[in-house]
């Protein structure tokens, strides 16, 4: 081992590889993983360019940026059009297949004989458990704690708030900030106390909470349906929803780059990991106050089976000489 990590690598490009360093953190944890295996199993400099999403896109079809480590097809469906049928960058396929939006309760709430809600299991049982989730301004109906006030996924809530037929039950709360959702999430749990939510990962909450809380059965996702929602301008008027559609991250490369460094590109085409994986690192952040460089070496000591699986096994051994210093 300590032969093949003395061999010193030499980088297939002679200028620094070039990351997005795009404004949430999933995505600065998986640059920093990345980053952390090509310096030191490929003997490569690295560089980040800061930014946002369709700026960074963009960036990455003029060939100011080599790699994006989290693109969501979805969310710049047209930026990424455009680039792909100019030839301007590849997709390498999916980095996490299961980004997960849903409505989630306690596990305490619904498991064990004395549970309070045994027997809540889907969206549709919720009427019959209101008093468990009482608001405390309406007594009367639950109190349902929907996404951030503004953001699409509180509209798509309160268009499922009406399709389910919950509006004469529930209050449709929406917290203004994503801190004061959080927080309200987190000291219930903690307490044990009673809630119903909206949630989505990867994100550090997840990665705290997911052994504890239980995801409500929605109807399957259905595009049909979905799109007929999306559409509707006026809440009261939805009649059907569906579940949230997974939301597949993937990893994006500069097209001269991909030519440039096939070593590199086998390692970004074989990098994959999970929500609960990236929610995990986020805890660890969230938990110990640690940036996501620390986050990446704690994943990669925790996790050599999957990252190795990445990489030849010479590029594995240097990687590992660093990560025991």
């Amino acid at each position: 081992m300590s032969a093949a990590a003395a061999q010193a690598p030499v980088c297939e490009i002679e200028r620094p590889v070039v990351f997005a360093g795009l404004d949430w953190d999933s995505n600065a944890f998986h640059n920093s993983v990345a980053q952390f295996i090509i310096e030191h199993g490929y003997g490569c400099k690295t560089d980040i360019i800061p930014g946002s999403s369709i700026p960074l896109v963009n960036g990455m079809a003029r060939g100011d940026v080599d790699v994006t480590m989290e693109i969501w097809p979805k969310n710049v469906s047209e930026a990424l059009t455009r680039g792909l049928e100019r030839g301007d960058f590849i997709d390498l396929g999916v980095n996490y297949p299961d980004a997960k939006q849903a409505w989630y309760v306690p596990k305490y709430l619904v498991e064990g004989e004395d549970a309070p809600a045994k027997g809540l299991k889907s969206v549709y049982d919720l009427p019959k458990y209101k008093e468990v989730f009482q608001d405390p301004e309406e007594p009367g109906k639950g109190r349902f704690y929907n996404c951030i006030a503004g953001w699409a996924c509180e509209v798509y809530n309160t268009k499922k708030l009406n399709a389910y037929g919950l509006t004469e039950d529930y209050v449709n709360f929406r917290p203004g900030t994503g801190a004061a959702l959080a927080a309200a999430i987190e000291a219930k749990i903690k307490r044990k106390r009673p809630i119903l939510f909206f949630y989505w990962g990867p994100t550090w909450v997840m990665g705290k909470i997911a052994e504890d809380v239980v995801e409500l059965e929605e109807p399957a996702f259905d595009e049909a349906v979905w799109a007929t929602m999306t559409e509707e301008s006026d809440p009261e008027h939805v009649t059907a929803a569906t579940a949230y559609p997974l939301n597949p991250a993937h990893v994006f490369v500069n097209t001269e780059f991909f030519q440039a460094a096939p070593q590199l590109v086998e390692f970004l085409t074989a990098y994959e990991t999970s929500s609960a994986i990236v929610s995990d690192a986020l805890a660890y952040m969230q938990e110990t106050g640690g940036t996501t460089d620390e986050a990446a070496v704690a994943f990669l000591k925790r996790n050599r089976d999957l990252w190795s699986s990445w990489v030849p096994e010479d590029i594995a051994v240097r990687v590992d000489a660093v990560l025991e210093q």
